[in-house]
């Protein structure tokens, strides 16, 4: 999701709107909801190892400590190896779990074939979790181009690649789950954020149809959609100008959160899953009578601050 401005009511007032009609949304969204099977509890993916791009910060990171707690084995993906190491040294010795590190840069494409490569040799891997992401702003036309190729490597060509290097062994032992993190962007695109929500939206779309062709194989594909998330998304020098207590309260979330809801649903027959009640409110809203008016405010959001 974007981030926003204090400075504009309108759009804060939407989404005030938005929060107390998440209230019916919710009821809505959970009563289309299947019955819960998660496989984190179970033995459909246990035991065995997953691999996490974007490992050592937010998200990635929040992944990795939970299902080292839940007895996975780990391989950490990201540039800055020295996090990793810190990380996998203090999951191992936390919870007697085997974690690897494996530094790259999936903004290029050797670092993309070698982290490929290593999946296709590895076996055990149970869950693969394509989380490695960021943002710009600024309108498309005016923007780094180079950066927006390089977004482009990191959400789509390097999801696409690491899950084409998993399949065939995850297909081989009849189980296991794919989490390509995408973003509740992917339903509000908008001015300043042109790749970025570009790129949820195949990730969206690219989750769902696979999830479609990988029925009866014992391998589930999700598509998370998170909205505000406190990490370091936020801490690079794009959004130097930025402060999180521009964005209302009850719209953040931590990364625990997320990835709780994320593994809670990992199984239950959705792809898209967007956490949050209030997220879930706007996601369904969005496609209500007062759908353009929430639109319309998340692209004024986007706008000033991109997400």
């Amino acid at each position: 999701m974007t981030d926003g401005d204090s400075k504009s009511p309108r759009p804060f007032a939407v989404f005030a709107f938005a929060g107390l009609a998440a209230t019916a949304g919710w009821i809505g969204w959970r009563r289309r909801q299947s019955p819960r099977t998660n496989q984190l509890s179970g033995s459909t993916l246990l035991p065995g190892r997953a691999l996490i791009t974007g490992a050592s910060s937010g998200i990635g990171e929040a992944y990795a400590r939970r299902l080292a707690a839940e007895g996975y084995d780990l391989t950490l993906v990201a540039r800055r190896e020295d996090r990793l190491r810190a990380l996998a040294a203090e999951l191992s010795a936390a919870h007697g779990i085997a974690a690897e590190v494996l530094a790259a840069d999936l903004a290029r494409r050797a670092d993309i074939d070698r982290v490929a490569n290593h999946i296709q040799a590895m076996p055990d891997l149970v869950l693969l979790i394509n989380n490695a992401g960021f943002g710009t702003r600024g309108d498309f036309a005016e923007a780094e181009l180079d950066r927006q190729i390089d977004m482009i490597n990191v959400h789509i060509i390097a999801t696409v690649s690491l899950t084409h290097a998993a399949l065939p062994g995850l297909t081989a032992r009849g189980r296991g789950a794919i989490i390509n993190v995408s973003s509740v962007a992917a339903f509000f695109p908008s001015p300043g954020g042109t790749t970025y929500s570009a790129t949820k939206v195949y990730l969206n779309n690219f989750s769902e149809a696979l999830n479609s062709e990988l029925a009866g194989t014992g391998i589930s594909v999700q598509a998370l959609c998170p909205g505000f998330t406190y990490s370091e998304f936020h801490d690079t020098p794009e959004y130097a100008d930025f402060s999180r207590d521009q964005i209302p309260a009850a719209l953040w979330m931590t990364a625990e959160q997320v990835v709780g809801e994320s593994l809670a649903a990992l199984g239950n027959g959705h792809v898209i899953i967007v956490p949050g009640k209030a997220y879930q409110g706007l996601v369904l809203t969005a496609n209500s009578p007062f759908g353009g008016t929430i639109r319309r405010a998340a692209r004024a959001v986007r706008r000033r601050f991109g997400e």
